[in-house]
């Protein structure tokens, strides 16, 4: 059993925020919604929110948190009561790393744990990122695995369990349960994607050697189920789990199969077959995702199980909801008396309370302008990689014992997670936009006719045979499809940013009266009607794996100034492994004995603050 703060301790310190419950968050934009559409088995689908359970507070379109969502799944699942439907919560990992609620505390995560829990999730298994560090690995075994007892599942994943050193799973391989209202028998399932950068206390068993495995075919020979719920984190189109998908049809041809992915931080929706859909469900709290399913087996009742049996019969269906309490409270049919929960208030409570002991309000500095991972092309001066690339790399990025040396610096874009905007510079943003503990390292007096190649290779740009992964860049937040289709439509404003001074009215008269506002306009596999706010397009641009920064390099108004015959190659240590694979594609023998720490004891999230309060001083 889930623990939950009592009711009765309702605290005083939040009551009725009315449109925002973080008390320093907009109020949420007025926009044209789409109806849920409710069916037989429903899903409300959390994945990668990366710390942001306080909701965005500088975007009134994601202003929930996660007393909101308690909320907003308790009135749901009245609703589903009251009709006889069932709504079942999942989550699909990468609940860490991304945000001060999570990345400011001593140790990490110190809240958003007891935070988190609070919510009663019905499936949840692991992303990649609570595997990075055996800290963050052992406390999901230790912490998160207890708090959802018997609903975390690990179908592939192993830790040496830190008590004893014996190698066990980190959670269940599988469950299986019945519904409450109609009795439908679901064999669920909890898988990550064949992830090989986690620390060395957890084993991550590939997919296709799992589905080969005993308990596996045992599990999915099991005819009394009425749907197969495969929960992961991992891409919907992806060879994992088209494995699982084959391995399951191999033996059950009829049975539904509902997958849920993450991992990629995009809003998707994938067909496998006429009975197998798979969803998606954005990011960083942006996005509750909402699936239904309609025409269901159940426990009491068999559904056709012909092979020439209508496939129509059955019907899938997502809706995407952005995360502010305008889509809650129409979607709950409420208002700001009605929809909150004492439970949700107290979580609320429990998030300012906890975001006041971080202090992450604390101003270094007032930023100028907005700064786009990816809302402005690269290089471009709204862009924050441009922005890191021009002025601070050159500013920050300096060794005193090789002060005068030139160098060139390299900073993968997947470090920096997220946009920089006009207006108050935080503690709270300083994680936001680059959560990790990433140092420097470097190679002293690489010839630069080499050094110079780097970017080239770790941008992909010319034939290799060196692989490197697609975490290196920053998270492009829209498929494909949704990316191709805003290109189709007019050039955006980069100065435009709906914020604190673009408020609407909450109450207009009709739908019609209603200015659409720029926001995610997804276009998946079964169209464009999957959001449930209707927003006009926003461009998202694809940046490069890596960017380079030359400091310390003769000046261009130097008539005789020469390239450097050599250089430091300075480098974030993340990315070091690839930076001496890339040397070895030019022909170098460089290895790990040839580097060392850079500035040793300085990460890039603090120096960023650090020239933040130099740069940008004074209160907004």
């Amino acid at each position: 059993m889930i623990l939950r703060i009592p009711s009765y301790l309702v605290l005083l310190t939040i009551v009725a925020f009315g449109w925002s419950t973080q008390p320093s968050a907009p109020e949420p934009l007025s926009a044209p919604l789409r109806e849920l559409p409710w069916g037989q088995l429903n899903f409300l689908h959390t994945t990668d929110t990366h710390g942001w359970h306080a909701g965005h507070l500088q975007e009134p379109s994601f202003t929930g948190d996660w007393g909101d969502y308690i909320s907003l799944a308790q009135r749901l699942h009245e609703k589903a009561d009251n009709e006889g439907r069932d709504l079942l919560l999942i989550d699909t990992g990468d609940r860490i790393e991304g945000n001060g609620l999570y990345d400011a505390s001593d140790p990490k995560g110190k809240y958003t744990g007891d935070i988190f829990k609070e919510q009663e999730i019905d499936v949840i298994c692991t992303g990649n990122h609570e595997l990075y560090h055996k800290s963050s690995s052992d406390n999901e075994y230790l912490s998160t695995v207890p708090n959802f007892h018997g609903n975390y599942l690990a179908s592939n994943l192993d830790i040496l369990d830190p008590r004893s050193g014996e190698r066990v799973p980190l959670a269940p391989r599988f469950k299986k349960f019945t519904t409450k209202n109609q009795g439908i028998r679901v064999l669920a399932f909890g898988f990550v994607f064949d992830f090989t950068g986690n620390a060395n206390n957890t084993i991550v068993e590939t997919v296709e050697k799992t589905v080969q495995q005993r308990w596996f075919l045992e599990a999915i020979h099991d005819r009394e189920v009425d749907l197969i719920l495969v929960a992961g984190h991992v891409l919907l189109d992806s060879p994992e789990y088209h494995s699982i998908f084959k391995a399951i049809r191999a033996v059950q041809w009829d049975t539904p199969i509902q997958f849920f992915g993450g991992h990629t931080h995009i809003r998707d929706y994938f067909k496998y077959d006429s009975k197998a859909y798979g969803l998606e469900s954005g990011r960083y709290m942006e996005t509750i995702g909402f699936m239904s399913i309609t025409g269901l087996s159940t426990g009491y009742q068999s559904r056709p199980r012909s092979p020439n049996a209508e496939s129509n019969s059955l019907k899938f269906s997502r809706r995407y909801i952005d995360n502010n309490l305008y889509s809650f409270h129409h979607h709950t049919a409420l208002n700001s008396t009605t929809f909150p929960t004492d439970h949700g208030r107290n979580v609320s409570a429990m998030i300012a309370s906890a975001r006041k002991d971080l202090k992450l309000d604390h101003q270094f500095g007032c930023a100028p302008q907005d700064l786009w991972t990816n809302r402005a092309p690269f290089p471009h001066e709204n862009s924050i990689f441009s922005w890191l690339q021009v002025q601070v790399l050159p500013d920050i990025v300096s060794e005193p014992s090789r002060k005068g040396i030139p160098r060139l610096v390299i900073v993968n874009t997947g470090g920096i997670r997220f946009d920089i905007f006009k207006g108050p510079f935080t503690i709270d943003t300083t994680y936001t936009v680059s959560p990790f503990t990433s140092g420097f390292r470097y190679i002293k007096d690489v010839p630069f006719q080499t050094a110079k190649r780097l970017k080239r290779i770790l941008n992909q740009e010319v034939p290799q045979l060196v692989e490197i992964p697609h975490e290196l860049a920053a998270h492009l937040p829209v498929s494909s499809k949704t990316q191709a289709a805003a290109f189709e439509g007019p050039q955006e404003n980069f100065d435009h940013h709906y914020g604190f001074a673009h408020q609407m009215p909450l109450s207009p008269s009709s739908d019609d009266d209603i200015p659409l506002i720029p926001g995610y306009t997804t276009h998946d596999a079964a169209g464009s009607d999957g959001d449930d706010t209707i927003h006009s397009p926003i461009k998202f641009y694809t940046v490069p794996n890596v960017i380079e920064s030359r400091v310390a390099f003769p000046t261009s108004e130097d008539e005789n100034a020469k390239e450097p015959e050599t250089v430091d190659l300075v480098y974030i240590d993340f990315i070091e492994r690839y930076v001496l694979l890339a040397l070895k594609f030019l022909g170098t023998d460089y290895d790990m004995g040839d580097t060392e720490a850079y500035m040793e004891g300085k990460e890039l999230t603090g120096l960023i603050s650090e020239w933040v309060e130099e740069n940008w001083k004074g209160d907004c």
